[in-house]
């Protein structure tokens, strides 16, 4: 259900963005009367502007250009309303499966529903929190040359998704999560870069989604652990 959902609601979101694209690159090649009048406002202004132009077939370049526009804004508040509708369905099958994920600071629905799916698909061969963190790809791999040791670097490897799910955690959590924001302050004391202790945060927030897994999605997983 989360993956099917979530394919509708970040289908959406991609077309309402290219849909304000061309709206914006069509505006830049209408008459002037209509750039000098639309130009300056907001996002959601010059959309509900447009979607109030008088409709009119494309007979001639004003009449082409306010039907371009008035389509392309149409599209966008279509595409906004689907994905309010998909972020509701969204919302709540993440929190009737796993209301303990959501209730944790900075991980929101979007981010819970995108690790969900990762650990679904993968749930029999998870059998631990660092197989997990290799799968969202925030194992850390080392780097070291020379005389220079314990260096770690950044994995690019794994699921993209998850891993840039987590990444919002973190950067949410250190904006306004005291504890990540003293364990930041304390590793850059240490010498570490913003990079370095992002990855670092990753890793910690990784292991605290994997004991939080539903068990139903991670039952062998779980058992290993326990039993380790």
């Amino acid at each position: 259900m989360l993956r099917l959902v979530k394919v509708a609601r970040d289908t959406a979101v991609k077309s309402r963005l290219q849909a304000m694209i061309a709206l914006k690159a069509a505006l830049v090649t209408a008459p002037d009367e209509f750039r000098a009048e639309l130009e300056g406002l907001s996002d959601f202004r010059l959309i509900t502007a447009c979607a109030t132009l008088r409709d009119a077939p494309p007979s001639e370049p004003a009449s082409a250009a306010r039907y371009v526009l008035r389509s392309l804004a149409q599209l966008w508040l279509a595409l906004h309303e689907g994905i309010k509708a998909h972020t509701r369905h969204l919302t709540q099958i993440t929190e009737e499966m796993a209301p303990q994920l959501t209730a944790r600071f900075g991980i929101g629905f979007d981010c819970a529903a995108e690790l969900l799916v990762a650990a679904g698909d993968n749930g029999e061969r998870i059998r631990s929190e660092a197989a997990f963190a290799k799968l969202c790809g925030v194992c850390p791999i080392p780097a070291s040359s020379g005389r220079t040791t314990g260096r770690q670097r950044l994995n690019r490897g794994g699921n993209r998704q998850a891993n840039a799910a987590l990444n919002r955690t973190v950067i949410v959590r250190l904006r306004w999560h005291q504890p990540a924001i003293d364990y930041a302050a304390r590793r850059t004391a240490e010498g570490l870069t913003k990079k370095e202790i992002i990855r670092c945060l990753k890793r910690y927030v990784a292991r605290e989604f994997f004991h939080l897994l539903p068990r139903s999605a991670n039952q062998e997983s779980q058992d290993f652990v326990h039993a380790a």
